[in-house]
């Protein structure tokens, strides 16, 4: 198939995948594959360190659009994945792994529930800022009828297309696989409140549990259903690898997939990471969340082989709660929660996956000393657990874009010395 791109744009990407594959058989990367599958297996290694870059929206970033080559969209849209993955080994060098191949994923469609918000949004020149939405569902008992299930379709004859034309480009250079996902989380009150309101989940808890757990029910079953049609149409793929899992950490682990099905059985959600979270409710309290949330989640975990629970919510208050979950591997440990409470609830049995604060590179003092004692007292609180330390949600570095690499050394650094 020809590729129908510039020469120099061809060039360009196979160069950048030529560098791709001498970094995968480095010494150092290899290296970090097998830490990660020491980190998830509690069988040794030191903590792991990542470090995120794509939500920065300074002027000057860690890695610009200025750096791309290549002159086609599609072109420069793989390039950017092919340098980002260099970026990471060579500047950020943090314990992101790279593999020799370029993935690509179906191509799936996913309709909305009948009903749609109405956002509005200020003009914040780029940068994040504050929205609003009209909710849809303004009562639940009203207005329920207006949702409807979703439905879903794949685009074969283009996802075939598109993967040949990846191996038109990089034919003997680097195999083409399909691999991906088609969601970040399946924790349901993130869209619960995008139909109800963030307000009126809280007061509908008190004003109308019935109604609430009828919408959880709905939700649940919603993505049960997208789920099983993603496994009956053949669609899934796996995530154990240097897939990104949970709310930033690293699939790499050897208890997926479940090795129950005959040779060639495509993948299944029990082969599967999943994350849930449930940022929305770190409101309400521990009881509320384990009759409104809990047992939907529940349901949806059961039907993966393993999860990631939380991303900024603190989780400590809801743990005892939480670890009824089957198959929970790792928790977020948010600047938010209480690392000691927590730790010694959870010790070695689970991945202590820590976020520090990001405050601590995004103000205009870099305070190098701040940064090696906030990870100290993360060492030192969660000392015998399996810690990930993850810089992420970074949306400044004060346009000084080298800090981010360097709080990944001083990060090592201060490992290096506590570990």
């Amino acid at each position: 198939m020809p590729t129908s791109l510039p020469i120099g744009d061809l060039d360009v990407l196979r160069r950048l995948a030529a560098r791709k594959a001498e970094i995968a058989a480095t010494p150092t990367n290899c290296e970090r594959r097998d830490l990660w599958y020491q980190h998830d297996a509690g069988t040794g290694g030191r903590p792991m360190v990542l470090a995120e870059f794509g939500g920065v929206r300074d002027h000057a970033r860690p890695l610009d659009e200025s750096v791309l080559q290549c002159q086609d969209p599609w072109a420069r849209g793989v390039e950017w994945g092919l340098r980002a993955e260099i970026f990471q080994f060579e500047v950020l060098q943090d314990d992101h792994v790279v593999e020799p191949w370029v993935n690509t994923n179906w191509q799936v469609s996913c309709s909305d529930y009948g009903v749609r918000a109405v956002r509005q949004r200020p003009d914040n020149d780029g940068h994040l800022g504050a929205e609003r939405w009209d909710a849809p569902i303004q009562d639940l008992d009203r207005d329920f009828h207006r949702l409807q299930p979703r439905t879903f379709s794949v685009d074969r004859q283009a996802t075939d297309e598109q993967q040949a034309r990846l191996e038109a480009v990089f034919s003997g250079v680097l195999p083409v696989r399909r691999r991906g996902g088609y969601w970040w989380t399946l924790g349901m009150t993130w869209q619960a409140i995008e139909l109800i309101g963030l307000e009126n989940l809280m007061l509908v808890m008190y004003d109308n549990p019935a109604g609430l757990h009828r919408l959880m029910a709905f939700l649940r079953d919603d993505h049960l259903r997208f789920t099983a049609w993603l496994e009956s149409e053949g669609l899934l793929s796996l995530n154990n690898e240097n897939d990104y899992i949970g709310s930033g950490s690293m699939g790499y682990t050897r208890r997926l997939p479940a090795n129950d099905g005959p040779p060639g059985t495509p993948a299944r959600c029990r082969d599967l990471w999943v994350l849930l979270e449930s940022q929305e409710t770190v409101s309400v309290s521990p009881a509320q969340f384990e009759e409104f949330v809990f047992p939907y989640q529940r349901d949806i975990a059961e039907r993966f082989g393993a999860v990631y629970y939380g991303c900024c919510e603190p989780v400590h208050t809801r743990l005892h709660v939480i670890e009824r979950l089957p198959g929970l591997a790792r928790v977020s440990v948010s600047p938010w929660c209480d690392e000691e409470r927590l730790a010694a609830a959870i010790g070695p049995r689970l991945v202590f996956s820590r976020k520090p604060n990001p405050t601590l590179i995004s103000t205009p003092v870099f305070d190098e000393a701040a940064i090696r004692a906030d990870v100290r007292r993360t060492l030192e609180a969660a000392r015998g657990c399996r810690i990930e330390l993850i810089m992420k949600d970074v949306h400044t570095l004060h346009e000084q874009p080298e800090r981010l690499a360097r709080w990944v050394r001083l990060a090592r650094e201060t490992v290096d010395a506590v570990h």
